[in-house]
């Protein structure tokens, strides 16, 4: 059985490739074009932590965890002939799709990153859909890291995938309406509704695991060795918002809320996350749910100036002295929205939520206070600023 992880080199394809490659014995097999480091370079950013070598990071897998069963191929899921070549070379049993353009930010910077966004995101996952269908892979169970960007924010409870719409008396369940607040954040919602149509004209089982903010720096897998370590963005393009305000913590800056910073985003630590694509991708086919499900891949929901409090208050064991301070929000949202979301059928996944938003603030302040200089030299990276178009 070949297990293949897309985005392999990325922030959590490399942490799930460890988990999963370390609770099989099958093959498991990375790809990457590491456009991720190329496209944080070209904003003027850097990773707080180092990134290895991909040639380093399989040394160490073996080295520190005995994993002998990863290997990788270079190459880009745009170009439908390498895709080609890697399903019918390799046959893979289990897709895990993690690669993609991933930021928000970078996506509105303007119309030919708005465009790149769109067609590298959503060319990728189409290439990989109809490879699998025109090498008869249909079996292969195809699972992707969507978004939950792809619901907006609605005044109801958001379901785990479908919703029901009811129309002049008439009722029925549908997918849940695409309302993506970026061009990145409409890839995942065109790519949820590819992988539908996929499933119903090609019969491929499918997992749309709808991913929320990932917080966090290290796994039980990455704690290892520095050279496991996955990347730590914290730039104003590609870092989330825990990680920005977490660097701008260790560089002495307070920690900027915009508005009331009442608003609650759904949010899930590095070692849940990877913990539950282990468990999908590991399912035996006559355990996991038959067709197309989706997973709201969250463990709760945390508001912005909870999260600023939070890290203000962990921030004092590490002696730093963290002030919160709230600016006129340059956004139109609403500042006091309330998400609740519902997580049962990934909730049934992992178990017991394995880290807590403190514990993986613990984290995060416990690898940036090594690499603080690294932060201090980019800290004009928090705020947007003028890219290098050379």
């Amino acid at each position: 059985m070949t297990i293949l992880i897309t985005g392999g080199d990325g922030y959590v394809g490399w942490p799930a490739a460890l988990r999963i490659a370390d609770r099989t014995d099958d093959r498991v097999l990375l790809v990457d074009n590491f456009a991720r480091r190329e496209w944080v370079e070209e904003v003027g950013a850097t990773s707080a932590t180092p990134v290895a070598s991909i040639d380093a990071r399989l040394e160490a897998a073996r080295e520190v965890h005995g994993l002998t069963n990863l290997s990788f191929v270079e190459g880009d899921l745009v170009e439908k002939s390498f895709v080609d070549e890697l399903l019918s070379v390799h046959e893979p049993d289990v897709i895990v799709h993690t690669a993609a353009q991933p930021s928000a930010p970078y996506s509105q910077i303007n119309g030919e990153r708005a465009n790149y966004t769109q067609h590298n995101n959503l060319q990728a996952t189409r290439n990989l859909l109809w490879g699998l269908e025109e090498h008869d892979l249909t079996d292969t169970h195809f699972v992707e890291t969507t978004t939950t960007g792809v619901y907006g924010a609605p005044e109801f409870p958001i379901p785990e995938g479908g919703a029901t719409m009811e129309n002049q008396g008439e009722r029925d369940d549908v997918p849940f309406p695409a309302m993506a607040g970026s061009w990145y954040h409409l890839t995942k919602s065109h790519d949820a509704a590819n992988m539908r149509l996929a499933h119903k004209q090609f019969d491929i089982p499918i997992s749309d695991v709808r991913t929320a903010i990932v917080y966090g720096t290290e796994t039980e897998e990455t704690r290892a060795d520095d050279r496991l370590k996955t990347r730590f963005d914290f730039d104003y393009y590609f870092g989330t918002v825990t990680h920005r305000f977490c660097a701008q913590a260790v560089a002495g800056y307070p920690v900027t809320v915009y508005g009331k910073g009442e608003q609650r985003k759904p949010f899930i630590s590095l070692e849940d996350t990877v913990e539950g694509l282990a468990e999908v991708a590991l399912a035996d086919p006559g355990d996991r749910p038959d067709g197309l499900t989706v997973y709201n891949q969250v463990t709760r929901a945390i508001s912005i100036v909870e999260i600023a409090e939070t890290i203000a208050e962990v921030g004092s064991e590490f002696d730093l002295d963290v002030a919160v301070e709230h600016f006129e929000n340059p956004r139109d949202e609403d500042e006091t929205h309330k998400m609740e979301i519902e997580n049962d059928r990934y909730a049934d996944l992992i178990g017991a939520q394995s880290q807590s938003f403190e514990d993986g603030v613990h984290d995060i302040f416990e690898t940036l206070t090594r690499y603080a200089d690294t932060i201090e030299a980019h800290e004009d990276r928090f705020l947007p600023g003028v890219l290098s178009e050379d």
